[in-house]
């Protein structure tokens, strides 16, 4: 960062255009320790606005740390079904039973005892305590780190833990006293309204329009500076949709590892024939009556990106249940059964399957 640059001549204009254009959220209403934290989880690489159904029903049919810690994993698993990542939550829980254990059921009011916690880090501990509590505390991600590096022009790789080190250090030093929570707020708001991550930057907009070197200089499009990522392994799969007239199959993934104890339809690796995935229904010990080719699908995680290629395979009547896989009605799949977005593609033709006999059905119900 550059030195001689003064953080501090930036605090006040920062202040008074988010007192004027910060959004409205669910989690701000009412920013308790709790709420907080649930908000900046589920925010991690998530849209606000994709957040927000998420939010309410997690609060709603989880109101407390209590209730969180003493949850069902499968109905945890279905209330984020969708948000992906699904170790966040696992992560929460485990944190959840610890508060609940050794502090009383509250968040400690510590930036550093937050740490401690299994799934927070710098930033989360950062947003709880100035947020929640008032606390002096950074609270630096992706979007503080762009728009500091681009109005002090600093060209260092943010993606070094150094930098982020040196970032967190040089914020602390300006935070004004007894408004750190608005200030990590509006650090965070300018850089996910105006100063944003993709396409140019709305810098007519910008509070700091008349500080920013890296518009005064024309290299906002090269900060900040990214190291690039490993690219991602891509692995073939090829996903089977397996049902009768009324049920289809789900088997549910181990306990470690992607997707963990989460709900899947039968895949096996590679991109297979017809031909091939009939043969694995028929070693399923299932007696294949039909198959229809489904649309590629591809999903992207972290570090691996999914190709799939889908079938459709009905099959005569699935009269009893075999080892390690479950014969479920779709409608169950809403209530008890989470299944990964990596699926959604062939979770939508289920739900296709669905609205298709309910229309049906409400159909024969009006003749009759």
């Amino acid at each position: 960062m550059t030195k001689e640059f003064d953080l501090n001549q930036l605090t006040e204009p920062l202040l008074a255009w988010f007192s004027a254009h910060a959004r409205i959220l669910p989690w701000r209403e009412n920013p308790t320790p709790y709420r907080v934290w649930v908000s900046e989880i589920m925010l991690q690489q998530t849209r606000v606005e994709a957040v927000k159904p998420y939010f309410e029903r997690f609060i709603s049919e989880l109101p407390t740390i209590q209730a969180l810690a003493e949850c069902p994993e499968e109905k945890l698993l279905k209330l984020w079904e969708g948000l992906g990542y699904y170790n966040r939550v696992r992560n929460m829980q485990i944190a959840a039973k610890t508060v609940v254990g050794e502090y009383g059921g509250e968040l400690p009011a510590d930036y550093e005892e937050l740490q401690k916690l299994k799934g927070i880090g710098h930033y989360t501990a950062g947003a709880i305590a100035s947020i929640a509590y008032g606390i002096k505390a950074p609270a630096v991600d992706g979007n503080v780190l762009r728009v500091i590096t681009r109005v002090t022009k600093d060209e260092s790789d943010i993606m070094k833990q150094s930098v982020k080190t040196e970032m967190e250090r040089r914020v602390l030093q300006v935070i004004p006293k007894g408004r750190s929570g608005a200030y990590n707020q509006a650090l965070m708001e300018l850089g996910a309204t105006v100063c944003v991550p993709n396409g140019q930057p709305l810098c007519g907009e910008c509070p700091w329009k008349e500080f920013c070197l890296a518009k005064a200089e024309n290299v906002i499009d090269r900060i900040p500076v990214k190291s690039k990522a490993k690219p991602r392994r891509i692995e073939k799969k090829t996903v089977l949709v397996i049902r009768d007239g009324e049920r289809f199959i789900l088997r549910k993934r181990p306990g470690k590892g992607l997707l963990a104890g989460m709900y899947e339809f039968p895949n096996e690796e590679g991109t297979l024939s017809e031909e091939r995935a009939l043969a694995i229904v028929n070693e399923m010990e299932l007696v294949p009556v039909h198959i229809q080719k489904l649309s590629d699908a591809k999903h992207i995680f972290s570090h691996v990106e999914w190709h799939m290629t889908g079938y459709a395979i009905r099959v005569a009547a699935l009269e009893e249940e075999k080892e390690q896989l479950l014969f479920v009605e779709p409608e169950d799949t809403k209530e008890r059964y989470p299944i990964p977005s990596a699926f959604a593609a062939y979770t939508d033709y289920v739900n296709v399957l669905m609205g298709s006999r309910k229309a049906k059905r409400e159909q024969k119900d009006r003749q009759n």
